[in-house]
């Protein structure tokens, strides 16, 4: 009982408003820009935008037919539950290597359920310049590659030290 106590839920917490939030943007998105034009938040540099990716990050296998819905799929979940295990055995008293794997976890979820429910997922914001393009992505990619920043400074500068991170 006193372990259950100590298990840092507010970790899972955020994880999940990471979920609502990329749900709710995507909604948004889908009602604003997928039969209507972008939107222009800095011309020849950031746009809102519609896409569906029916691959996996950069599009990678998006035409491999059908198949990598359910792959990435799987995934995803093996991760999703590999990252909740991680949480739940960390410290109580760690902020910075639970803040990230939430992050992590939250996208992971996000993308989940676009993949399963819709079979892609929905991307909507767009970095560009002249001709170049970064590949449209959303609010679960963004909270996956925060948290992956987040997770390598944690372990490549600060794991196994007795830093401030962990006498809090």
């Amino acid at each position: 009982m006193l372990r259950l106590l100590s298990v840092p839920w507010r970790w899972y917490g955020l994880a999940v408003l990471i979920v609502a939030a990329d749900i709710a943007t995507k909604v948004w998105a889908v009602e604003h820009f997928k039969y209507g034009p972008s939107l222009q938040l800095i011309p020849g540099l950031l746009q809102f935008t519609y896409a569906e990716n029916t691959g996996a990050a950069f599009s990678f296998l998006a035409q491999a037919g059908g198949w990598q819905r359910w792959f990435f799929g799987v995934i995803a979940l093996a991760f999703s539950v590999l990252i909740s295990v991680w949480l739940w055995r960390l410290p109580s008293a760690k902020r910075w290597e639970p803040s990230a794997l939430a992050l992590i976890l939250g996208g992971a979820l996000g993308n989940l359920w676009d993949r399963v429910l819709l079979g892609y997922v929905r991307d909507f914001i767009s970095v560009y310049y002249g001709s170049w393009s970064f590949p449209v992505f959303n609010v679960a990619d963004m909270a996956i590659s925060v948290g992956a920043v987040m997770l390598i400074v944690e372990l490549l500068f600060y794991s196994g030290k007795n830093s401030v991170d962990n006498k809090n």
